[in-house]
């Protein structure tokens, strides 16, 4: 093990002792292989030297850190059967949305099967940080759906809600878009506008997804629902069906919930993907009187709980680290950038771009 000057290391060298902050928080763990944003995330925190493995490097793990590296083989493979788990989702729900496209049969055995192995690595799974192994913009349906349908099962856990709700929820977040398989995919792939023909058209996945879904054997009515009623809001100001308050499932406002943050942080054929912290401030604000004001509550808070020491890259591309925040005001935190706090309930023109760690 070599003690290095950080303008000595390079991409790949990998990092043989964790990183702390001056602030005495966990910056990079020990065994990370620095790639460049590591690099431009030690520069950021005036972080000097640090160790670095050298030839003698694994002799050395074995005398010191064996232990160390059996955890972390431990936490590799339980991540590793996550994003298994996740790749055997992708295929299955692609062969799901082409049965339902040609009005096949939904193999609902096969679906619980999938979805329950899933979940069964749920500690894997960051609705914040999440990103797939492998992304394709066509593939943005599906990815959107496990994607919802893993936040979907968080926020019921958060809510307490009982075992025999979750799997439910998770199979209603999985196939609350199931109807845009019958839509034509053109206007789900636009990059512009689409006229006011084309939004109906889209509009009614809410409506062929219940169609779909209503008759299959072996679903809960509230995962159907929320095929139905996802885009459905508490002021009645929603579709397909204009239904207000009580009128929307339980389960249908939680997949709404999670569906919008998706629909938001997900890169799409015409814009960028949002901000976590941004798509939790819209939200916010759709929780006075669209969204279950209680649920969104608990989904924000949830999110940013734990976020003190999260390395953040801001919207002017400064990176700091997380130091403090109010409950009053959880998506703009105070940043330590380079030994300067950034308040961002203050500076209301900046914000957090991107969790890098």
């Amino acid at each position: 093990m070599a003690f290095v000057s950080v303008t000595q290391v390079k991409p790949g060298d990998k990092i043989s002792q964790d990183v702390m902050t001056q602030k005495n928080n966990l910056l990079m763990t020990k065994g990370t292989v620095v790639s460049e944003r590591d690099l431009e995330v030690l520069r950021a925190f005036l972080i000097a030297k640090v160790h670095i493995e050298g030839e003698n490097g694994a002799v050395e793990l074995a005398e010191n850190g064996q232990n160390a590296e059996n955890q972390s083989a431990q936490v590799s493979e339980s991540i590793l059967a996550f994003y298994n788990a996740y790749d055997k989702m992708i295929v299955l729900l692609k062969k799901v949305f082409s049965l339902a496209a040609s009005s096949g049969t939904i193999p609902v055995l096969d679906i619980r099967t999938c979805v329950e192995t899933l979940i069964s690595h749920i500690g894997e799974y960051s609705i914040v940080s999440f990103r797939p192994a492998k992304y394709h913009s066509q593939d943005y349906l599906i990815h959107h759906s496990i994607k919802t349908s893993l936040s979907s099962y968080t926020l019921a856990k958060w809510l307490g809600f009982t075992q025999k709700d979750l799997i439910p929820i998770a199979l209603g977040g999985l196939l609350h878009d199931i109807g845009s398989s019958k839509v034509d995919s053109t206007f789900l792939m636009k990059s512009s506008a689409l006229t006011s023909v084309e939004y109906e058209e889209v509009k009614s996945h809410t409506t062929l997804g219940y169609q779909i879904l209503k008759n299959v054997p072996g679903f809960n009515e509230g995962s159907k629902y929320s095929a139905l009623q996802h885009h459905e809001r508490l002021d009645g100001s929603g579709y397909p069906l204009r239904l207000s308050g009580d009128n929307i499932h339980t389960y249908s406002r939680i997949v709404a919930i999670a569906d919008i943050y998706h629909a938001m942080t997900s890169p799409r054929m015409h814009r960028a993907a949002m901000s976590p912290y941004v798509a939790m401030e819209e939200l916010s604000k759709q929780a006075f009187g669209q969204l279950d004001p209680a649920y969104v509550q608990t989904f924000v808070h949830k999110l940013t709980q734990f976020h003190t020491g999260r390395i953040v890259k801001l919207s002017d591309n400064r990176i700091g680290e997380i130091v403090f925040s109010q409950r009053e005001h959880p998506t703009r935190p105070w940043v330590n950038v380079n030994g300067k706090i950034v308040n961002l309930t203050l500076e209301r023109n900046i914000y957090i771009q991107e969790v890098i760690q």
